[in-house]
This record gives C-alpha cells, sequence and structure tokens, in this order.
C-alpha cells in the first residue's frame, strides 16, 4: 500500500472539492487529532497545551481542545500573547500553522515555539510542524520539532524531505474518511517493484542475468567505478565489467570484475552505468557522447551529470535517447543541470526532480534526505529508508551500480531504480541496527548488507 502525499495546491483543490462535507473536514481532523492525543497521553488526569494559532490549522486545534474537554481531559489553550501558563502538561498539541505558512516565523511566534521545543513530554503536531514547509521540508526560519505529526487526509511531502525528518517525528496520516487515488506522488513502497522480486530458476547461467559495464575510473578515482562495479556483481548482474579510463590489472577485493577499457566495457554491455569517477577530459565526453546512442538502458551519474551540465548539445540527444535512461544526481549536480542554485534545488525538491525527468525524459534520483525518485509519467514517490551513514564518500557509486545491477537482470527502469533506492537505504538501516552506524558506514558495507536484503525480500515474495 502507497502512502499517498499532497502538495499544497494538490490539498487546496481537495479541500474545495469537500467544502460541504458533513462533516466537515476541520471537524473530522480535530476529532482524529483529539482520539491521537488520547492515546499519548499517559496520564489522563495531567493537562493538555493548545496551541492554536490564526489559522485553519488553530481551527483543528480548537476542535482537539474541544473533544478533549468533553472526554474529561483537562486543557488550556495557548495563543501568540507569549503569555504561557504554569502546569505539568502531559501533551503539547502544535497547532500554530499548518501549509499555508507563506514567509518565515517571527515576532512573539519564535518564542512560543522555542518555549513548544523545551517541552520534554509528547510534543503532537497537527498536519505538519509549525514553521516547517509542506512541500519543501525547508524551515521557515524556526519550526517546531514534533515527537509525533498526525497529517490530514494525506502525507505532505515536506515530511519526509530535506528537514521535515529531523522535526516531525514519528509520522501518522488520517484519511478523514476521504478516497483518494488520482495523485501522482506517494511515499516509496515495496509496491513499485515488487513484481520483480521473484527468484531465480534453478537452470540459470551468467547469460540469463545480464552484462552491466561501469564505465569511469580516471586517473585517481578509480575507486568510485570500482565501488559502483562491486555494487552491481553482488547485487546480482551475471557479468560485469568495469570500464576503466586508468587501466588497472585486477580488484584485488573483487577478482571477479572484468577490468577492461571502456569501450571494450561497452562493447561487451547490455546496461551501462556512466559517471563514477568518469573525470572530465575529453576522453569521458567521447564516451557520453557514444552512450547517446546506445540502445541499451543507461544510468548516468556523478561526472556523467556534470559533463552534461556543460554540453547543452549532447544533453539534448540524451534526451532524445529511445533506450531507458537513469539519472542520479545529488542536489549540487541538480541545480548544474538546470542551470540554477542549490539553495533553489533544495526549496523544491519535487519540483525540481519532475523538472528533470521532463527535461532529459528520464527516471531521476534526486539524492539527498528523502531522497525524491521522479519518472517521465509525472509520477513521484519519496524514500523513507537511508539515515545519515549514507552521507558518506562513494554512497551514490554503490547505488548506482545497485541500480544498474538490476537494470541488467531485466527489471524496468522505473522499478530499478526504485528498487535500488530502497535498498540502498535500508542496507544503511540494517548496518545501523546492528550497532556498525550510522556514524562511519563505509559505501563498501553497504553492498553486502543490500545483497542480504535483496535475498531476503525474494525469499518474502516467492
Amino acid at each position: 500500500m502507497h502512502t499517498l502525499l499532497l502538495r499544497t495546491a494538490e490539498l487546496r483543490a481537495v479541500e474545495a472539492r469537500y467544502a460541504d462535507a458533513a462533516p466537515p473536514l476541520m471537524e473530522r481532523a480535530g476529532r482524529a487529532a483529539a482520539e491521537f492525543a488520547g492515546q499519548l497521553l499517559q496520564d489522563r488526569r495531567a493537562p493538555v497545551l493548545v496551541f492554536a494559532g490564526p489559522g485553519n490549522n488553530g481551527g483543528d486545534a480548537r476542535v482537539v481542545a474541544r473533544v478533549l474537554r468533553e472526554q474529561g481531559i483537562q486543557v488550556v489553550i495557548a495563543g501568540a500573547d507569549g503569555k504561557l501558563p504554569a502546569g505539568n502538561f502531559g501533551l503539547v498539541v502544535d497547532g500554530l500553522f499548518g501549509i499555508g505558512l507563506a514567509r518565515p516565523i517571527s515576532g512573539a511566534y519564535v518564542e512560543l515555539i522555542a518555549r513548544i521545543n523545551a517541552f520534554r513530554g509528547p510534543v503532537l503536531a497537527l498536519d505538519i510542524p509549525s514553521g516547517l514547509d509542506g512541500d519543501s521540508g525547508r524551515v521557515m526560519g524556526v519550526a517546531v520539532r514534533a515527537t509525533h505529526t498526525l497529517s490530514f487526509i494525506g502525507g505532505k511531502p515536506g515530511l519526509y524531505t530535506l528537514d521535515g525528518p529531523d522535526h516531525c517525528g514519528e509520522v501518522s496520516v488520517a484519511n478523514l474518511g476521504l478516497q483518494l487515488d488520482e495523485f501522482p506522488g506517494a511515499l516509496l513502497a515495496l509496491d513499485d517493484f515488487h513484481e520483480c522480486l521473484r527468484p531465480r530458476a534453478r537452470n540459470s547461467h551468467k547469460g540469463s542475468f545480464g552484462s552491466l559495464a561501469v564505465i569511469g575510473g580516471a586517473a585517481g578515482m578509480t575507486g568510485a567505478a570500482l565501488l559502483a562495479a562491486r555494487a552491481g556483481l553482488q547485487l546480482g548482474a551475471g557479468r560485469t565489467f568495469a570500464g576503466l579510463l586508468q587501466a588497472l590489472a585486477v580488484d584485488p577485493l573483487q577478482a571477479e570484475l572484468m577490468l577492461r577499457s571502456p569501450e571494450n566495457a561497452l562493447a561487451q554491455a547490455m546496461v551501462a552505468v556512466i559517471g563514477p569517477g568518469l573525470g572530465a577530459s575529453d576522453a569521458a565526453l567521447e564516451i557520453l557522447r557514444r552512450t547517446a546512442s546506445a540502445d541499451f538502458p543507461v544510468l548516468l551519474d556523478a561526472d556523467a551529470l556534470n559533463l552534461l551540465a556543460t554540453h547543452p548539445v549532447l544533453a539534448a540527444r540524451i534526451a532524445r535517447r529511445s533506450a531507458p535512461t537513469i539519472i542520479t544526481p545529488h542536489p549540487a549536480e541538480a541545480a548544474r543541470l538546470l542551470a540554477t542554485t542549490t539553495e533553489a534545488v533544495q526549496a523544491d525538491r519535487v519540483g525540481t526532480a519532475l523538472n528533470l525527468a521532463q527535461r532529459f525524459k528520464a527516471h531521476v534520483a534526486l539524492k539527498g534526505c528523502g531522497t525524491v525518485i521522479a519518472h517521465p509519467d509525472g509520477r513521484w514517490r519519496i524514500n523513507t529508508t537511508g539515515n545519515p551513514g549514507l552521507a558518506s564518500g562513494g554512497s551514490g557509486d554503490v547505488l548506482a551500480g545497485m541500480a544498474g545491477a538490476l537494470l541488467a537482470q531485466g527489471w524496468p527502469a522505473a522499478a530499478a531504480l526504485s528498487g535500488a533506492v530502497y535498498l540502498h537505504g535500508a542496507a544503511a538501516d540494517a548496518l545501523a541496527a546492528a550497532g556498525n552506524g550510522p556514524i562511519g558506514i563505509a559505501a563498501g558495507e553497504l553492498i553486502q548488507a543490500a545483497r542480504t536484503l535483496f535475498n531476503r525480500l525474494i525469499a518474502a515474495n516467492a
């Protein structure tokens, strides 16, 4: 099952459609939140402090207060005057600002949010923590750090990407009895690739699982290409070629890799990953030019993306490819591709990913906290697996190799990218759960952890 994600404009359209609903949406939201608040309140004799702002979010909060009082729970409502009553509160409810916040928080609200953040008990944010942009996850000056967020109708992208995960705590969604399925955004889920999780036939050989070429590894950067190639091999590609610009005789840690020249590797490929450690030489540019006319799936990452950003004619050729294309930029690379700033990319991560998908007719993973996946048909997903352990050199190279391996095994491009992003993050989570992260996770450690999870998913889906 997917958790639906709604951007602000989409949510406003839903609210307009149900403007005359009975009971009203505000009543439904307030009652759902009151029930949730009751579950968080460990001592029902302790008072609940409700912050109610001036807009619809404040209206939801006042319904919460009313319903809790009807249940015999003591409630104190605080506004924007900065005067907070003394009390040993069992729960704080944040209903100051919802998704309609248009400018950074200022004035007395800054101090109110600081007081909320100083509270050591449970903090329930209604719809979204006040001060967090619902579409981007950007903090608008200051923002509430909630322990729990109850999002109404659907999830909000900003809860799951950029700064959102650091402020929303545990996220739940109350759909308020509305059945919505026509929107393109959702959280990434196993449903996005589970049909590809099939056990291998016993009567198999290495040719059954494709040939992957990883092209890159210029002087001083061979490690990037080797990491991607190792990930491709261990995630199941039948044959993996590392086409290195800086020649090596053997990979001492993965002797199964076939080290070739870029030209030789491409000549044998059914799928290619171009970019890890590629550099910006004339030879690198020529490789990318050859890729533009390839009739097999190609994933472009790292230096390949930087070359596209400085060669618009080549970028246009990539966009006209008939075979599937995947691109996996981090925010700075996305900014170069769109001739904008990293700040602008981060201010609209979903919009940026969709823009890139349309411009390059490609499947896109905009990396970062809450990686955004976008497809040429307008569908988009936000991934919730992963942790700060992924913020280390080589992590993106491993992701590229993993996606290449799934492509080589015949997965459609959309499923391959979704599966790789999910497994990449889940591998980091598994390492952290075992006490081996998030601090200090090396990119190479992700590979075996992802392989283990991949096999477990296939076994569970059999």
